[in-house]
């Protein structure tokens, strides 16, 4: 049994997971020959970027309906095929216009990546793995991570950029079909009831107070999280970090990314482990975001002289309070699942479509130097981020919202 969920139920998953972070992350590094060849500044760099992350968060409330009435291996097949259809329009692009269509459509096919893959867990594993689960199928889109660095470097001395992204069609497409060759399919617990009542379900998740509890820090982290290992990493190393050689900055990337790994990896042992002695779920998590704040402080006001350090921390430590998903979504009844880690979903791209954009709007407002923007950009929209977390922090210790349900794993105490 076990074998079968691991080839059937967990890898596809986990390998269209792995893809959506090569996506997500590619522009960090292809950024100098869009720059070049399309003539895109900063504002227009951040808001391609997040194209990617406003569509994929406007689909979330239809997508969890999607998941809980036709479960997650039809909706996750259909997905990764506009996705392979958003990238091989990438590929023909010659404007700025065209580039947020096809980007637009890249991140409508991924939407369901942690979404569908979360339903499926809460399908074949019993409650008690979702956490361990979650933590290694997070693991796949860090080694994504890792893949949207160093080797599409490399990949950029043998193909165009235009030619690696119809290169990443094909597989999008072998994907889809895998997806459905492989995955089995199984009943609703209960009736899936109309498509009314369960929109309602997405209601009541969005004004739930412990759903609000969790929210906005988590939105806020996975701004930071996500908007900086998928875009600023890069042109911070260049302008702030003086990381001049590309070789050498996709190198500090690749060990960003391969710490995100091994903190997807550890997020869901660290809370088996602090579970055991006593600490629930929600503390442990807690106490993983409070550091990551200090790193996102670290960076934005004291890492331009030691630009390696902090980003391997940032790394692994903002992967650790993705372990908050699974909390939210044991507070609920089962088959509330889909609905709820997609509007969890929704929140957080929404911030991070807005976020991204406005960093770059940011780092816009000060003259470009001669490597390429102003530092000072960097550590005001660095800044804001480390006082959001901060702010998002204290509105989870001060708010009293409950869960629902008592969850399997121990809750807000």
């Amino acid at each position: 049994m076990r074998t079968m969920l691991l080839l059937r139920v967990f890898l596809p998953f986990a390998f269209a997971y792995f893809l959506s972070y090569i996506f997500r992350g590619v522009n960090a590094v292809i950024f100098p020959h869009l720059e070049r060849d399309i003539g895109i500044t900063a504002a227009d760099l951040g808001l391609l970027t997040s194209a990617f992350f406003l569509f994929f968060a406007l689909i979330q409330p239809v997508l969890g309906v999607a998941l809980d009435r036709y479960g997650p291996r039809r909706v996750q097949t259909a997905l990764i095929a506009i996705a392979a259809l958003g990238a091989a329009l990438f590929g023909f692009c010659t404007s700025f216009g065209e580039l947020i269509v096809a980007r637009i459509l890249i991140g409508i096919g991924f939407a369901g990546g942690l979404m569908a893959a979360i339903k499926v867990f809460t399908l074949w594993y019993p409650p008690r793995q979702w956490g361990i689960v979650t933590g290694f199928h997070m693991m796949a889109g860090g080694a994504g991570s890792m893949a949207a660095t160093l080797p599409i470097q490399w990949s950029l001395s043998i193909v165009s950029w235009q030619g690696l992204f119809f290169w990443l069609a094909g597989i999008c497409l072998a994907t889809a079909a895998i997806l459905f060759a492989v995955v089995p399919d199984k009943p609703p617990s209960a009736r899936p009831g109309t498509l009314r009542e369960q929109f309602r379900v997405t209601g009541i998740v969005l004004t739930d107070g412990f759903y609000w509890r969790i929210q906005p820090l988590l939105a806020v982290q996975q701004l930071a999280f996500i908007g900086c290992i998928s875009l600023w990493i890069g042109p911070w190393l260049r302008d702030v970090g003086g990381v001049a050689d590309k070789e050498l900055r996709a190198d500090i990337q690749l060990y960003a990314t391969a710490a995100t790994a091994l903190g997807f990896a550890s997020s869901g042992i660290i809370a088996t482990a602090c579970r055991r002695i006593g600490v629930s779920d929600f503390a442990s998590a807690g106490v993983t975001s409070f550091l990551f704040a200090l790193v996102c402080g670290w960076i934005a006001f004291g890492a331009a002289a030691h630009p390696v350090l902090p980003w391997i921390l940032f790394g692994f430590l903002g992967a650790c309070p993705i372990q908050y998903m699974p909390v939210m979504v044991a507070s609920f009844p089962p088959d509330y699942a889909g609905r709820v880690s997609t509007s969890s979903n929704l929140v957080v791209f929404l911030v991070i479509f807005a976020g991204q954009w406005a960093m770059g709007k940011v780092v816009d407002l000060w003259p470009r130097t001669a490597a390429g923007y102003s530092p000072d950009g960097y550590s005001w929209a660095f800044g804001a981020l480390f006082i959001l977390q901060l702010a998002g922090l204290a509105w989870l210790l001060l708010s009293r919202g409950r869960p629902m349900a008592r969850p399997h794993l121990a809750a807000a105490d």
